[in-house]
């Protein structure tokens, strides 16, 4: 994955280089933007119906479920950025171990799926 700009990963054609990594800050406050709008329009509109509704509303609901919801959308987002750090840690390994294969230093055996040790070997007699 090549270290292009935002332009040029978002005009890759092949995905070889991700945008997701780069956009996810705007996001994150674009989604605390528009839950901050929607929990005005909620209050404003618990307003016009009644003052005690407007005031509970003001003080209770509305910070309860925007904090909900912006809760909710950080998890939505560390999972996805989770998941593009996984294929990158992925793609290092695979990297390192072609590395190794090419250089003739062979990969660590697997390890052994015994519990206790080998048995021994034949003992050479002929």
């Amino acid at each position: 994955m090549g270290d292009q700009g935002f332009l040029g990963s978002l005009f890759d054609i092949s995905f070889s280089s991700l945008i997701t990594t780069k956009v996810i800050k705007v996001l994150y406050v674009l989604s605390m933007v528009i839950i901050g709008l929607f929990a005005l329009v909620v209050v404003v509109a618990a307003f016009s119906n009644s003052v005690a509704g407007g005031i509970v509303v003001l003080v209770i609901v509305a910070p309860l479920a925007g904090l909900l919801y912006l809760i909710y959308v950080r998890v939505l987002l560390e999972l996805v950025i989770v998941i593009f750090r996984i294929m990158e840690t992925n793609v290092e390994l695979v990297s390192l171990q072609r590395a190794q294969v090419a250089g003739g230093v062979a990969p660590p055996p697997p390890p052994s799926s015994s519990s206790g040790p080998e048995p021994p070997g034949p003992t050479g007699l002929s």
